[in-house]
């Protein structure tokens, strides 16, 4: 593959929840200097050779295999340091563009490792297909496939191992959320389940699942009860409130709406479910 840029109609694309401002591949990438970040978000996957990435004042080493995100307006710069520092890239904005990162675990700018050394599957469609003046369509297709490509990251990115230690830690806590759902769950009890401070369990909670232990409760009790509205319709709605463990049915409408959009009610209505 050559060297190559593409950049994105904006003014057709702008519309959709994401869109693709450049795209681009380097046979090797020169010194970027960026005092002022750059306006867009952006991926960076390396493909062969090493090179230093900065951002803001943290040094970083970067190999085959790594990615790395910069969000906009962040200070970096990037650098070879080997003899040939091959990179691919994607630019990108858009309405959902911090939520679909966010969704693959990646909050702020900073460098992940892939499971795999092969070049994105989205990256290489936009850079493969042949594009000309007529092609109206290409924009819409790499708005595809970013949307793809980031959706997919969440299962292509390794963890990091602390990560993985933290969810060790939390899994009898979240074992014992699923068997007591129906009784009342206060932050002392599930840290006394997993030994720590509640203070501590709530760090752990962030680190490894991106939320909060209450919170994570209250999602799982919103699950339960659109199982049991299938699987039991007979059942009042008082009744199912208690059964995932709210003893005020008005809270736990409270509750279902806002972890839903709805009240229990409409949601039963909507899947046919009176």
């Amino acid at each position: 593959m050559e060297t190559q840029f593409r950049f994105g109609k904006i003014d057709e694309t702008s519309r959709l929840p994401i869109y693709m401002t450049t795209v681009g591949y380097w046979e090797h990438q020169k010194d970027t200097d960026r005092p002022q970040g750059f306006p867009d978000y952006q991926i960076h996957q390396v493909i062969e050779g090493q090179g230093k990435l900065i951002i803001q004042d943290e040094e970083h080493m970067v190999g085959p295999g790594d990615v790395f995100f910069l969000y906009p307006d962040i200070p970096h710069r990037y650098l070879p340091i080997s003899d040939r520092w091959e990179l691919a890239w994607i630019s990108f904005q858009g309405r959902e563009a911090s939520e679909l990162l966010s969704y693959a675990g990646i909050t702020h700018s900073r460098v992940c490792r892939l499971t795999s050394n092969k070049l994105l599957q989205g990256l290489q469609h936009m850079l493969v297909r042949e594009e000309n003046v007529e092609d109206t369509q290409y924009e819409i297709e790499c708005s595809k496939w970013l949307y793809a490509l980031l959706l997919d990251l969440r299962s292509m990115l390794i963890a990091p191992a602390n990560q993985n230690d933290e969810l060790q830690r939390l899994k009898p806590v979240l074992r014992y959320i699923a068997e007591h759902l129906d009784q009342s769950l206060s932050l002392a009890e599930l840290a006394e389940v997993a030994v720590v401070s509640p203070q501590y369990l709530c760090r752990l909670f962030q680190r490894a699942l991106s939320t909060r232990p209450l919170f994570y409760v209250n999602q799982q009790r919103i699950n339960r009860s659109k199982q049991l509205m299938f699987s039991e319709m007979q059942l009042r709605i008082y009744e199912i409130a208690h059964r995932v463990g709210y003893e005020n049915a008005s809270y736990f409408c409270a509750m279902f709406k806002r972890h839903t959009g709805m009240s229990p009610e409409s949601f039963r209505k909507l899947h046919g479910l009176q």
